[in-house]
């Protein structure tokens, strides 16, 4: 039993790219997925596939590389708000990573979004995670 289910799916997106992996495999949530199109639309990842074997579902994430460098595109991924340790923010509070160079994303009454769309939005919720 994982106790962090959005951990577990940053850690092996990070661990995936320190090892060179071109595809990592993750057990599939709603969230999960949500945050997989998030980071999809913003050019984090190359690509991604939702699979079922069985009654258990899976997303496969083809990782992007830098072409010169060979470097992963996702610098850092940080979890935010944690199960010990809730974060919640308005749109007055809302975070700006590096500046706007990087994506704050967020669990609002209006879905999982960034944290610029939250703000056009004009809506607050729980920080999960920073990308950069």
């Amino acid at each position: 039993m994982n106790t962090d289910p959005i951990a577990d799916y940053l850690t092996r997106i990070r661990n995936a790219q320190s090892a060179g992996h071109k595809v990592v495999t993750i057990p599939s949530s709603k969230l999960k997925k949500e945050i997989t199109k998030i980071l999809f639309d913003q050019g984090y990842i190359l690509s991604y596939k939702f699979d079922k074997e069985g009654i258990r579902e899976f997303i496969k994430i083809a990782l992007k590389y830098d072409k010169d460098y060979n470097l992963p595109v996702i610098k850092k991924l940080v979890r935010v708000s944690k199960p010990g340790l809730r974060k919640y923010v308005s749109v007055d509070e809302m975070p700006k990573v590096l500046n706007g160079l990087g994506i704050a994303i967020l669990s609002t009454s209006k879905g999982v979004m960034t944290d610029k769309q939250a703000r056009k939005e004009n809506v607050g919720g729980e920080v999960l995670c920073y990308v950069y």
